[in-house]
């Protein structure tokens, strides 16, 4: 399936989760250091970023692969520092305001009709330039597995992502653990061999 429908599917998953969110959860534990309100937040950045990047032309091509992305990403010392991360999910949280499923149905809307429309362009990320079917992966992977996390942290049922779009996830998930040298970790702990090791992350 092509990106950019995978794409659209995961935030479609996404929108029809916030809309199921309790109202009286928004300041209850979400991931960390965030409320619901914020992971939420956070969750909707991988549309906002989509967004933004569209307004960003890239004048050369760094990054040819999505694991390339979160690769690069991990090494870009400031640009990923946690804390950094934290408050622009509490700050993204606030700017969804009273009506939060109506502002990510908004938001979503308005950005899935953008990347329709962009044709394939080379986009400026925190990580280098990119394609924008290299690029939109990547939110997938956010959309997906942070609706995982909003479902676990609001007690409420996860969407219902199809085959397509939970393939697509897992398999750039393997590719990173690869990347990072785990390769024997995610491959062994997939057939059983042995659990994971303590907090393994491929993030």
């Amino acid at each position: 399936m092509e990106p950019r429908q995978t794409y659209a599917l995961a935030a479609a998953g996404f929108v029809e989760l916030v809309e199921r969110l309790p109202g009286d959860r928004w300041e209850a534990p979400g991931l960390g250091v965030w409320d619901l309100r914020a992971l939420v937040g956070h969750t909707s950045r991988a549309l906002v970023t989509a967004d933004s990047y569209l307004d960003r032309p890239a004048s050369a091509e760094d990054i040819t692969s999505p694991e390339a992305y979160f690769l690069a990403a991990a090494q870009s010392g400031g640009r990923a520092d946690p804390t950094a991360v934290a408050e622009r999910g509490r700050q993204a949280g606030a700017a969804l305001g009273d009506d939060i499923a109506a502002s990510v149905l908004t938001l979503a809307e308005r950005v899935l009709s953008r990347v329709v429309e962009a044709g394939d362009p080379v986009i400026e990320t925190i990580a280098g330039g990119m394609r924008l079917s290299t690029y939109l992966p990547t939110r997938t992977f956010e959309l997906v597995v942070h609706s995982f996390d909003i479902a676990a942290a609001a007690e409420v049922a996860p969407p219902t992502f199809g085959a397509d779009v939970l393939a697509e996830v897992a398999a750039l998930a393997a590719r990173v653990g690869v990347g990072r040298g785990q390769a024997a970790d995610v491959i062994l702990a997939l057939t059983g061999r042995r659990p994971l090791p303590a907090e393994f992350s491929v993030l």
